[in-house]
């Protein structure tokens, strides 16, 4: 029997982001967005940096996530993130002036492991500045 809710838990090493029954979850897996809803057949994935979505009980919740991993059960999804922020946590100047800030950095010469480390840094920012907006 496939269940009517999906308990999703959101974690990051400095607290818990979010916990609670939903309808659907959308995460930024490394390979692009994907949705789980209940029932879903079980996985783990890799996520990158990008905007999650969480729906239930007639409302959205809008994060910012900015890598880890998910494991996806039929019943729950836990989510190990590096950070995460809620929309409304995010100051959107702020994240903007940092994702810039990131963007002039990449545009100077550098070593190219350097200039992953600050690209991944960068997108980081950007989905703060995406999760801010859409929150």
């Amino acid at each position: 029997m496939i269940p009517e809710k999906i308990h999703v838990e959101i974690v990051t090493p400095e607290r818990r982001v979010l916990s609670r029954d939903v309808e659907e979850v959308i995460l930024p897996g490394a390979e692009g967005l994907f949705g789980v809803r209940p029932g879903h057949a079980p996985f783990l994935a890799a996520l990158g940096p990008g905007v999650g979505t969480v729906r239930g009980e007639g409302r959205e919740e809008i994060v910012a996530i900015g890598g880890g991993f998910a494991e996806v059960l039929p019943d729950r999804v836990i989510v190990l993130a590096e950070t995460c922020e809620k929309a409304e946590e995010i100051d959107p100047a702020r994240a903007e002036e940092k994702a810039r800030e990131l963007a002039d950095e990449l545009r100077r010469p550098a070593p190219p492991e350097d200039l992953e480390v600050i690209r991944l840094r960068m997108l980081k920012h950007l989905a703060r500045v995406r999760a801010a907006h859409r929150g």
